[in-house]
């Protein structure tokens, strides 16, 4: 069996390649959302975060012979869990990221490296200021932003209880807030610059399959600045942007499909 963490929309396609392949996938996703849409196409889904221990548990418990680390590029917390609960197990440890975007200089292009230099980075710019990088991190920009009377704050996340919860703890304002779930089509994209006015965007460096890449270039082409996140330098070791080195690196290491 493959224990695989699925935290992008491509994992889901990637867990039925590894299953079309002849092998049997448990996969581990965060939100109900997520396990709905791999439950009705028929994986096995497990849900909620898990620490090392837990993870460590599951590949003795169910006979996991590899993990494969499909989580978000920005999941730190899970790809490091992840590695020490392969490497506890004995198991081998297998990561799936989406290959980056690669931008041209472009002068309304700010890429910075963590969330509080992006928070200080729209804090010189001000303006109507729209984030698109969740709620996990919001308070790191709400401390920064959202008494600076020269800013409007405008945050878009997915519509969950949890996160309008944590938008009032914060301080947001409802009118500020933008609950849907993508992915944005370009036109989307733009509507919601127009509406909100918006003069900087912030985001994260996630791949193409994200849409980040559209999202960014119709901010830009509407003369907006884009402050971007780059991805957190990880060492994982064994790590593939195609879903084929993935399957080859789980045949070459001798997973038998039947277990």
């Amino acid at each position: 069996m493959i224990f695989m963490l699925c935290g992008t929309s491509d994992a889901r396609e990637l867990a039925l390649q590894i299953r079309d392949n002849g092998f049997k996938v448990l996969a581990s996703v965060v939100t109900e959302s997520a396990a709905n849409s791999l439950s009705e196409v028929g994986l096995d889904v497990r849900t909620g975060r898990m620490t090392a221990d837990e993870m460590a548990a599951v590949v003795k418990e169910q006979g996991v012979q590899a993990i494969v680390d499909a989580s978000h590029p920005f999941a730190e917390e899970a790809h490091a869990n992840a590695m020490t609960a392969a490497r506890e197990s004995g198991v081998p440890y297998v990561r799936y990221e989406r290959a980056g975007l690669v931008y041209d200089n472009h002068p309304l292009l700010h890429i910075v490296p963590s969330y509080e230099e992006a928070a200080l980075e729209a804090k010189q710019l001000k303006g109507s200021i729209m984030l698109t990088t969740g709620s996990k991190t919001l308070g790191t920009f709400t401390k920064h932003l959202l008494e600076d009377p020269e800013i409007r704050l405008v945050a878009r996340m997915l519509p969950r209880l949890d996160n309008m919860e944590k938008c009032g703890e914060l301080g947001m304002e409802q009118k500020n807030i933008i609950a849907m779930q993508g992915p944005f089509s370009r036109e989307m994209n733009e509507a919601l610059y127009k509406h909100f006015s918006t003069t900087v965007m912030v985001t994260k460096e996630s791949g193409r399959t994200g849409a980040v890449d559209e999202k960014v270039q119709s901010a830009l082409e509407l003369g907006i600045h884009v402050i971007l996140i780059s991805r957190p330098e990880v060492e994982f070791g064994t790590v593939f942007d195609h879903f084929n080195g993935v399957i080859d690196a789980l045949r070459t290491t001798k997973v038998d499909p039947s277990i």
